[in-house]
């Protein structure tokens, strides 16, 4: 223990606190909302343990004393414990393909006593910023370094690979965030910006026609060639930089791109992705819908899901249906709607002014955590606070988008509202670690 803090409560930022409660709180309400029946005893079924809403209870109870556990510890232990941890995290995600128990087709669950289930790809997320807040933190580490650049993108992605391994594109996907923190402690932002425009190319090759886009991509090169005529002259070496480039850009959208969706992704996920740019995605050309001999071809995905989630917050209206009157959500025409598409509860509920004001309550959450960040004398506590802001953001930002249809469906749960004890105890543990950290500010940990 942590001998200079001889209370709990000595230098721990109780606004953080407040806002963790109340969006636990919130989202206690929202699975309430969808899925109690005027027939039964609320406050029974509340203590029953059987619904999902009762099980979330049980959740925060046990995520309380996490908490307090967490801001008891020393904080010297996180950084001397961080790649330790880090490597458990990956053992138990190797340990998923052995032990793990397939859930909606996707293999990285561990099951639990009393019929709990544990999804080590959440949990690495907390190692994964430890190990990398670790090794930015280290005298030696010279981020303006090739190599140190390219140790901490492995530190980030190898949970990113056995994600997708795992069948789960939307947890793989998170931990990009960690460019985020990377690009606070100076990673180039050239890699962001060659990053961005990889990914405006994709979504052109999916929208605009593949001849079409050669042409554009040729015309643009040719272009350039022109404006850049005298430096060409001077510097055959931006000649050749030109040229690599549209040769990269031309070769990604005629063969990288259809590659992937056609052999790398599910026939469900690239549909979602083509749906989201109002195109349709034909499975005859996916590799992996492919059936062994005597199996049915899986059906083609369609938008049901966005669908019925534009619906439900639709008829919210600006201030809402109210409070248990939701005939959307409380009907169950939302699928996954007290995990995946709990937002639209809250959307139909209270509608867009609800909506604003619990944004904000999120907004106002990451402005805190960002703010504590930079007041931090500790890279390792500056870098792990920027991890953790990074991790909320992003999953807010997607989840919120997959339910109004500006992003494809891809399974991420909306922080301590979506029904989830893996997801609720991971985020109550990244918060609380650096509540800890932030309490020792004055400390320099390496």
């Amino acid at each position: 223990m942590n001998n200079r803090n001889n209370t709990i409560s000595q230098g721990v930022d109780w606004t953080i606190i407040w806002l963790y409660a109340i969006l636990v709180s919130i989202g206690i309400l929202c699975i309430f909302m969808v899925e109690y029946r005027t027939d039964t005893n609320w406050l029974q079924t509340f203590l029953s343990g059987k619904t999902n809403y009762s099980k979330q209870l049980i959740f925060a109870g046990v995520c309380a004393m996490v908490a307090t556990f967490i801001l008891l510890t020393d904080s010297k232990l996180f950084t001397a414990f961080a790649n330790l941890m880090y490597a458990f995290g990956i053992l138990l995600m190797l340990a998923t393909f052995v032990l793990g128990k397939n859930i909606n087709g996707s293999k990285s669950w561990i099951p639990l006593v009393g019929g709990f289930n544990l999804q080590p790809a959440e949990l690495c997320k907390i190692f994964t910023a430890l190990a990398l807040a670790k090794f930015l933190s280290r005298q030696e580490t010279d981020f303006t370094k090739l190599r140190s650049q390219l140790i901490a993108a492995v530190i980030a992605l190898t949970p990113a690979v056995l994600s997708i391994a795992q069948h789960e594109l939307g947890l793989a996907l998170v931990y990009s965030s960690f460019l985020i923190a990377m690009y606070r402690e100076g990673l180039p932002a050239q890699i962001l910006i060659f990053g961005s425009s990889f990914a405006v190319l994709v979504i052109a090759t999916l929208v605009v026609d593949p001849n079409t886009l050669a042409i554009a991509l040729t015309a643009i090169a040719a272009l350039i060639l022109f404006v850049l005529r005298k430096q060409i002259k001077k510097s055959k070496g931006l000649l050749v930089l030109i040229i690599g480039i549209w040769l990269f850009c031309v070769g990604t959208q005629r063969f990288v791109v259809p590659y992937i969706f056609n052999n790398v992704l599910e026939c469900y996920q690239s549909t979602r992705i083509y749906s989201m740019v109002g195109k349709e995605y034909d499975c005859s050309k996916n590799k992996k819908s492919e059936r062994k001999a005597g199996e049915k071809a899986a059906r083609k995905p369609d938008d049901y899901n966005v669908r019925q989630s534009k619906i439900a917050i639709g008829s919210g209206g600006l201030t809402g249906r109210g409070f248990l009157k939701g005939t959307q959500t409380r009907g169950k025409y939302v699928p996954e709607q007290h995990t995946d598409f709990i937002f639209t509860s809250l959307g139909e509920a209270f509608g867009f002014a609800g909506c604003f004001a619990f944004l904000c309550i999120y907004l106002f959450l990451l402005f805190r955590i960002v703010k504590i960040a930079e007041r931090q004398r500790s890279t390792f506590s500056r870098v792990y606070a920027y991890s953790v802001a990074s991790i909320i953001f992003f999953h807010i930002a997607v989840n919120v988008s997959m339910t109004i249809g500006l992003f494809p469906i891809v399974g991420i749960p909306l922080p301590l509202i979506s029904y989830g004890g893996s997801s609720m105890l991971t985020f109550t543990i990244l918060i609380f670690i650096l509540l800890r950290l932030d309490a020792d500010r004055q400390m320099v940990l390496r």
